[in-house]
């Protein structure tokens, strides 16, 4: 052994002869185990980031589309006493562009009532001016979360000027151009990127306000449906090349009215405080309306869905409504209310609002099925008092000149009428139409037949003066991104009408084996309003979803065949081929403001505008709720707010010695309340509920405004601000 040769490390090259052939042996008897396992599985892959599509072009923008706060009618209640003093939080317009290379649409959510045909008219014009045909009516879905808390007067026809003090150009320039702000940031920062879609249920926060309607719909059709209220949430995740998320739209179905009728403060509701919570996760340290990422939530076939899950109670005994009815023995309709879940309508908006975000959250944080495919958009105008719809050999059906029925007037659960109407009302009442026949006419017999069985209280299709009630010709709307298709409603549609209509446009998207699996969602609220939507069957019950059906029974049966129509020309690639319609009308003349310009402002003696009345408290701890009041200048008078605020919260840096604005008015935990006094004197009040995680240290409150003065019998407007003391936020400090 002495002799044997080394020739590496210490080994003989017979050692190295017998590890080689052990090594050989081993990898030998590996590959046949292998083998073996392939042949009874099949071989096992490593994971793979499936394939890469071609990647869509994706824009997103916010923009502020607050309005003034002040005495401007709120839009949803119809509710002549409230009108807006003040701001709980700010309204916004989000905007989500996407472009295959061939085509590209744009889809916006904005936090008001509902998109109207002159809002959205006046948009397309300003797109026009800046962009050419770029972005068109056939191309662009402008939609409403539906918050009943935003000022109205944005619409051209004399049934809701008359509601909302006229034609306000103050109320509706802010909204074109917050808008169109939004398309155009999000034009500007257009990227390669992705899409993936992700749904789920979100149980606990709808309520069908309508059971009765809804029950009428055939027994068989119910059964295929577990709740008679749609809980599905769909959610659209747009991320760059890099998978880093840069926003999300989602759809689900409720209405925006946590906030009730007696609410004064312009608010975006249970919609936009799901949008708020998002935004303020995904920009962290960036105030409120800031930051890149963009959440957008809209509405759905909301028609019948109520928030207020705790349901109607009389307010008088606290006992159940009555069920067709939804009123009280004592007090009618106007006792009957829906509430919940929270304490107050604030409560509610939170609980709802977070569970809307919650789900969404949880969506998009598993949304994986990536959307491809190449982008369609079809668009008509439609005279809807004239659709003839075939039903059979024999039979056919048509709609009618609009018109509103007794019921209407009963209003709902969420927010019923002060009149002694019921839901409900399939009989006129006669005091009523003989009020009705003095005033504005009594309804034709082809109008009553065609509406049977609503008992009219308007005949608006007949009534012109100055202009026409309500709209005759509505848009029809329906883009697509690959297999998810966005159905633009002009109304709100029940629950059980959506179902069918997506049924119908999904059928006919997959009848010519182009589009699989897809998705079809309802937006509405979309490009004009009319009212509601319900099924044929909900129609017969003439609850208020029923009776403010403008276009009579068969108006859902008439939707049907148009958006068919849509699908069919998507699925077909025969777009182009579609008629456009008649054009709907933009009036010029006879548009009337019923809101007078506000006077000068005064304020009390040996003070100045800006000056506090109600000091702060020294020290509060997180929890607390701070007050100020300050001598306050009309919110009218400040103009175009956009981009700015009335009112800031701010700590103090000890080691930059500046102070830090930490909330304004567009935060959940400010609320700016507008007080009009006396000889025409005004205070605002601003709260500030400290939140929990609020960071220990030194703080003041800040209030911006404008007051109007005359020179030489000229209006003047003059800016102010004012400053609250200083005061201590400490989570140690105890009450004596």
């Amino acid at each position: 052994m002495a002799g044997r040769k080394k020739v590496c490390c210490g080994l003989s090259a017979l050692e190295i002869t017998l590890t080689v052939l052990f090594i050989l042996m081993t990898v030998v008897s590996v590959t046949l185990i292998t083998l073996m396992v392939t042949w009874e599985t099949g071989p096992t892959l490593p994971p793979s980031p499936g394939p890469q599509h071609q990647p869509y072009l994706i824009g997103v923008g916010r923009a502020d589309c607050t309005g003034p706060p002040a005495e401007i009618p709120l839009m949803g209640y119809a509710n002549p006493q409230q009108t807006a003093a003040g701001i709980h939080t700010r309204l916004f317009s989000r905007a989500f562009i996407i472009d295959d290379g061939k085509k590209r649409v744009v889809f916006v959510t904005a936090d008001i009532g509902m998109v109207s045909q002159r809002l959205r008219l006046e948009v397309l014009q300003a797109l026009q001016v800046k962009y050419g045909d770029l972005y068109r009516q056939d191309n662009v879905v402008l939609s409403g979360t539906h918050t009943h808390c935003g000022p109205a007067g944005y619409f051209q026809y004399t049934l809701f000027m008359i509601s909302s003090s006229g034609y306000i150009r103050d109320a509706i320039q802010p909204l074109v151009n917050g808008i169109v702000k939004s398309i155009d940031i999000a034009h500007g920062n257009m990227k390669p990127g992705r899409i993936y879609r992700s749904r789920g249920a979100l149980e606990d926060s709808s309520l069908n306000r309508s059971p009765h309607s809804y029950l009428n719909n055939p027994e068989d059709e119910r059964h295929r449906y577990k709740w008679n209220t749609d809980k599905q949430v769909l959610v659209l995740k747009f991320t760059d090349l890099d998978g880093d998320g840069i926003g999300m739209l989602s759809w689900f179905a409720v209405h925006a009215v946590s906030m009730n009728y007696t609410n004064r403060m312009v608010s975006s509701d249970n919609m936009g405080y799901a949008s708020y919570l998002l935004e303020q996760d995904k920009n962290p340290g960036e105030l409120p309306g800031q930051g890149g990422f963009v959440a957008g939530f809209s509405s759905s076939n909301l028609g019948d869905v109520s928030p207020n899950i705790k349901g109607p109670h009389c307010m008088n005994t606290g006992l159940p409504c009555d069920y067709l009815n939804s009123s009280c023995p004592v007090g009618g309709t106007k006792m009957c209310k829906a509430f919940g879940p929270g304490d107050d309508m604030f409560d509610s908006t939170r609980i709802i609002g977070h569970n809307i975000y919650s789900k969404a959250k949880e969506l998009y944080a598993n949304a994986v099925e990536e959307v491809t495919g190449v982008l369609h958009s079809a668009h008509q105008w439609v005279n809807m008092t004239d659709v003839t719809v075939q039903i059979n050999e024999t039979h056919t059906v048509s709609t009618c000149k609009p018109a509103l029925g007794h019921s209407f007037a009963a209003g709902t659960t969420d927010g019923g009428g002060d009149l002694n109407f019921t839901q409900g009302a399939v009989e006129g009442d006669p005091f009523w139409d003989g009020i009705r026949d003095a005033l504005v006419g009594e309804p034709s017999n082809q109008t009553q037949e065609c509406h049977h069985p609503k008992p009219i209280l308007f005949s608006t299709g007949e009534m012109n003066w100055p202009l026409p009630w309500h709209p005759q010709i509505v848009d029809v709307q329906i883009i697509s991104v690959g297999s998810v298709a966005v159905v633009a409603i002009p109304g709100e549609m029940t629950t059980m009408a959506g179902r069918r209509l997506r049924e119908a446009v999904k059928q006919e998207l997959q009848s010519e084996g182009a589009f699989r699996d897809s998705e079809v969602v309802i937006a509405g609220l979309s490009n004009i309003y009319t009212h509601y939507i319900t099924t044929y069957e909900e129609y017969q019950v003439q609850r208020y979803e029923g009776a403010s059906t403008i276009y009579g029974p068969h108006t859902l049966t008439a939707y049907l065949e148009k958006y068919r129509g849509l699908a069919r020309a998507i699925a077909q690639d025969k777009v182009l081929e579609l008629p456009v319609g008649p054009q709907p009308p933009f009036f010029e003349k006879n548009l009337f403001n019923l809101l007078p310009a506000p006077p000068v402002d005064k304020k009390p003696e040996n003070t100045s505008f800006g000056e506090v009345l109600q000091q702060v408290y020294p020290v509060y701890r997180q929890g607390d709720v701070v007050s100020v009041t300050f001598v306050a200048g009309n919110p009218r008078n400040s103009g175009d707010i956009r981009d700015k605020t009335f009112v800031t919260v701010e700590i103090y840096d000890n080691r930059t010695e500046t102070w830090e604005v930490v909330h304004n008015d567009a935060s959940w935990e400010t609320r700016f309340h507008w007080l009009k006094g006396s000889n025409q004197q005004s205070n605002s009040t601003i709260e500030w509920h400290i939140p929990p995680m609020a960071r220990s240290g030194i703080y003041r409150i800040k209030h911006f405004g404008h007051y109007k003065k005359r020179v030489a019998f000229r209006p003047v407007i003059t800016p102010y601000e004012g400053t609250s003391d200083v005061f201590r936020v400490s989570s140690s400090f105890y009450y004596q």
